[in-house]
């Protein structure tokens, strides 16, 4: 017995029941994620007009301790990487915008957790309902087969049409698995897209302030000159306010 008739034994001996059960529960693993990971967005979904808003007011008045206190009662990732360039304000805006660039790859991490799975999933799911099909097909075939050498019956022929759709119900749960995985896995990425855009437009707001800081006599510096008539906060009473 060659290669391909042991295959083929293999085949007919498992046939394509164990592929449905592999693709419920896979599916059901999908479905868990899913629900999961929409829940965990609409728990750190954040309106971005708002804290916008305050953040700037509260900068503006360089009430830094309000503004941290804004970010840190915030569950969302914007606000955890404003968070993070708020407690790097008085090394100066260098400092700043590393904190937020180091947290924004942080929150990235978690917020495309478990994607992966939802994304090999939808790609994959197909192939393995075509495996359960080429199972059903093999199994069709070898039915015929053993029709024609028993000279045909309708006994036989119905266990082909049975066999073919088995067949199609492997391709059918694997189609039915993907498209919710693929769906889902699209729109949670352009949700990811959205918050760093967000997360970006904070980034900003922070920066403009702290490059707009006068220079402090200890070496940290911004981009704005001294002037008697200005209102800009130097380093040393955001240290203060900071404390």
């Amino acid at each position: 017995m060659n290669i391909v008739e042991r295959s083929k034994l293999v085949l007919l001996e498992v046939g394509a029941s164990p592929i449905l059960y592999l693709m419920l529960a896979l599916s059901l693993i999908s479905v868990a994620i899913i629900a999961e990971r929409a829940f965990f967005f609409y728990r750190v979904r954040e309106n971005l007009q708002q804290l916008a808003s305050a953040l700037a007011s509260a900068l503006e008045r360089s009430d830094l301790v309000s503004a941290k206190l804004l970010v840190d009662s915030s569950p969302s990732a914007e606000s955890a990487i404003v968070a993070a360039g708020l407690s790097r304000m008085e090394h100066g805006p260098a400092a700043v915008e590393e904190a937020m660039s180091g947290a924004s790859a942080v929150q990235r991490m978690r917020l495309e957790q478990r994607l992966g799975f939802l994304g090999t999933l939808g790609s994959n799911a197909p192939f393995v309902g075509l495996l359960g099909t080429v199972i059903g097909i093999v199994q069709a075939f070898e039915q015929l087969q053993q029709a024609g050498a028993a000279n045909g019956s309708g006994g036989a022929m119905n266990g082909v049409m049975g066999a073919i759709a088995e067949a199609l119900v492997a391709t059918a749960i694997g189609l039915f698995v993907a498209i919710p995985a693929v769906a889902a896995f699209n729109a949670f990425q352009r949700r990811i897209k959205r918050i760093l855009g967000n997360a970006e437009a904070l980034r900003h707001i922070v920066l403009s302030y702290v490059k707009a800081l006068p220079r402090s006599t200890d070496g940290i510096s911004g981009d704005a000159p001294r002037s008697e008539d200005s209102q800009v906060v130097p380093f040393e009473q955001l240290r203060a306010s900071a404390h």
